[in-house]
């Protein structure tokens, strides 16, 4: 299996986030990606290339050109406000406030598109950003040209990041502008299997509507857990895309057996779809040891999980999400990479 990874990834390293009422050292960082390449080489997991240049119209096919544009200027505005570090909103759009203008401000265009504070801006954040689009959209090239699969390294990660909004360490999201490349490229139905440990909001928002991508979504109950306000098990979909939504919502403390169980039944309606190419959404924060996460999940079982997707039998991409458990990432993405291959 070939990878593309970009080393533009590194040009994104936030300052630290806001978690539990305290400002803390980022989980999200750049040894994350280096780790898991260290990996893919150690194995021999195949062939590892650079991404292609892509035009922004690709991300714009997803993005709202005006969130775009302030992620590619965020920065620079900051400074010019004599503002130290990273652009971080302070305030959110919430109920109640407009929805119909985009503020004029920095500030208030930062409370429009953001939605938590662990996202910054940074002034090279933007390379790194789009550079993680394009590495999505060279894998999506590459299975459309007929590799059977892929692993797209991609970081900054991007489920949490909807058509106008970004989050969750997520400013683009790479699954749903690879998705949209197939779709462009001639496939008729994609599926996107996302296994991270929180839901994938960014994603179901995308496609929410529409009935050329089937999501399935793992995750932990937004009962319990992150992101809290959407993925419960009665989203199904809306308007032509109603029964294109699956979420199944785990609650903390899940073990092997019973994520194997959710497992089993999205990969079932994966093929009840009949897509033509499938994407996986790869977050190994499933993981027992994940600081920030709270299943139960183990080395040989990522190794399993990707041993059930190949079943599936189509063409496949890996696209890289979270996992924080920097020491063993490597371990857990490659396992499910080599489980997918048979190795």
């Amino acid at each position: 299996m070939d990878t593309i990874f970009s080393p533009d990834h590194a040009l994104h390293e936030s300052p630290g986030e806001l978690n539990s009422g305290e400002f803390v050292p980022a989980f999200e960082k750049p040894e994350r990606a280096e780790i898991i390449l260290n990996r893919v080489h150690e194995v021999d997991l195949g062939a590892v290339w650079p991404p292609e240049a892509f035009p922004l119209d690709a991300i714009l096919r997803i993005h709202d050109p005006r969130m775009v544009a302030l992620l590619q200027t965020a920065a620079a505005e900051w400074a010019a406000l004599g503002r130290p570090g990273a652009a971080f909103p302070f305030t959110f759009a919430t109920r109640g406030m407009r929805q119909d203008r985009v503020p004029e401000t920095l500030e208030g265009r930062l409370a429009y598109f953001c939605f938590d504070a662990g996202t910054p801006v940074t002034s090279t954040s933007w390379r790194a950003i789009r550079s993680a689009a394009e590495v999505a959209l060279s894998g999506a090239k590459a299975i459309s040209c007929g590799a059977r699969s892929v692993f797209s390294l991609c970081r900054p990660p991007g489920h949490h990041a909807g058509s106008d909004h970004y989050g969750g360490y997520c400013f683009l999201n790479n699954a749903a502008i690879a998705a949209q490349s197939l779709l462009d490229g001639g496939a008729a139905r994609v599926a996107i299997l996302d296994v991270d440990y929180h839901h994938g909001n960014g994603t179901q928002q995308i496609f929410y509507a529409r009935d050329d991508v089937l999501l399935v979504n793992i995750h932990a109950t937004p009962d319990q857990e992150y992101p809290y306000l959407l993925g419960f098990a009665d989203e199904p979909g809306t308007g032509v895309g109603e029964g294109f939504n699956l979420n199944l919502p785990l609650p903390w403390g899940t073990e092997w057996p019973t994520w194997a169980e959710a497992l089993e039944t999205g990969c079932r309606r994966v093929a009840d779809y009949g897509a033509d190419v499938l994407i996986v959404s790869l977050g190994v924060d499933t993981y027992r040891n994940d600081p920030i996460s709270q299943f139960k999940l183990d080395h040989e079982h990522f190794t399993r999980m990707g041993a059930r997707i190949a079943r599936l039998g189509l063409p496949t991409l890996f696209v890289m999400e979270g996992g924080y458990a920097v020491a063993e990432i490597g371990i857990n993405a490659v396992n499910v990479l080599m489980g997918f291959e048979g190795r």
